[in-house]
């Protein structure tokens, strides 16, 4: 099936287009970081809904939806870009990778999740939490509040999936920054704890399954990750715990929007408007841990788990907008001066910009380092190309 053939050969078989719907149908092309349940569900159901429409999707982490969309500008391949942060959809918008649409589900959401020029709606809403290996980490000692990754009990036992991937760790990094920015009027609070933070870490890992399966193993006893994913991962027994952090936390408007010059626009359109509707919000929540963005929606119509979510979850303020701009500038500056680095303070050149860090010394032989050095550009693991995973179902965000 094309939607789980790798990313090249997806693309070198028929590029997106129409001539690869054999049986007459319109295909229709979703980018999106949400996982195989949550697409293969929507995709059946859609179907069933709209025979005429062949769902096709593509997944991968939800900064590398935004990189392909960009890369893809002059000539568009997909239809819908479903799902990731605001603030990538932010910097989508600013780059002029969306046009406008409004949807009628549109005035069920809050102000704050949607763009006043049409151009992106927040969907659902998640978090990221504190999660450990309740099997290896006692209720007692597990981690309450994001200071407590910094504890000497977790020093090098913290597990991060890669930010620069990962949507979900930049908007973490991304509002740890700009509370430093509210609070003190400078940024170097927060880059103070990223560095303690980088202290603890083991490992940065390159995809949540990785992330997931060394947590399991104990190679790692706490990271943060999304919420959705760990519903999941509970769900499938996996021996986790995690909680919500006390001061609050950054939440996600995990956000929808129409592709610049999509291939099949009126399609696109008519698919947002569905997604948005009561009956799918419904069914996202009830069979694949989506809290739905509306408002409108009354508590008895929402699972159990979604309640509980609703009642725990302790909302960060946030500057959305200041994330939206720096974001680039963050994570560049985060990977050139605090990854790997111990936590040491950057050293700044005659410039008064931070010096290149020095290459690591090398290992004695037959010795391998962990894989804490993945670089901007680093290529997808073999075997975990979008539309191929590890963990059926994991949320690459």
């Amino acid at each position: 099936m094309i939607r789980k053939l790798s990313l090249a050969l997806f693309g070198a078989v028929c590029a997106f287009s129409v001539a690869c719907s054999g049986d007459g149908r319109t295909p229709l092309v979703l980018y999106s970081p949400h996982g195989r349940d949550l697409l293969s569900l929507i995709e059946k159901r859609y179907e069933q809904l709209n025979p005429k429409i062949d769902v096709r999707w593509l997944d991968m982490g939800a900064q590398e939806v935004y990189d392909r969309i960009r890369s893809e500008k002059a000539n568009p391949q997909a239809d819908v870009w479903y799902g990731g942060p605001q603030s990538t959809f932010a910097q989508g918008a600013t780059d002029g990778l969306l046009a406008p649409f409004h949807p009628t589900w549109s005035s069920a959401i809050t102000p704050e999740s949607r763009r006043a020029d049409d151009l992106y709606f927040g969907l659902y809403r998640t978090a990221p939490v504190l999660v450990y290996n309740d099997q290896a980490v006692s209720t007692a000692d597990a981690p309450k509040d994001w200071d407590d990754l910094l504890a000497p009990r977790f020093a090098g036992k913290v597990l991060i999936r890669d930010p620069l991937a990962s949507g979900t760790m930049r908007t973490l990094f991304g509002s740890i920054l700009a509370r430093s920015v509210a609070e003190t009027g400078s940024e170097e609070r927060g880059w103070q704890w990223l560095r303690r933070l980088d202290v603890q870490t083991k490992e940065y890992t390159s995809t949540p399954a990785l992330l997931m399966e060394k947590l399991n193993r104990r190679e790692g006893l706490v990271t943060v990750w999304e919420l959705t994913d760990m519903l999941w991962q509970k769900k499938r027994g996996a021996p986790l715990g995690y909680a919500f952090p006390t001061s609050g936390t950054p939440v996600i408007d995990d956000s929808i929007g129409l592709v610049v010059g999509a291939r099949h626009p009126e399609e696109a359109k008519a698919f947002i408007e569905w997604v948005g509707s009561p009956e799918a919000q419904k069914l996202a929540a009830e069979q694949a841990f989506r809290l739905p963005a509306r408002t409108d929606l009354p508590p008895e119509a929402l699972p159990e788990w979604a309640r509980d979510v609703l009642a725990r979850l302790v909302p960060a303020k946030v500057d959305w907008n200041l994330m939206s701009q720096k974001s680039k500038e963050w994570m560049a500056n985060w990977d050139r001066t605090v990854r790997s680095r111990g936590g040491q303070d950057p050293v700044k050149t005659s410039s008064g910009l931070p010096a290149q860090p020095s290459p690591p010394a090398p290992l004695p032989k037959g010795e391998r380092r962990t894989t804490k050095t993945a670089s901007f550009s680093s290529p997808l693991p073999l075997g975990e190309g979008p539309g191929v995973r590890a963990e059926a179902g994991a949320h690459r965000g």
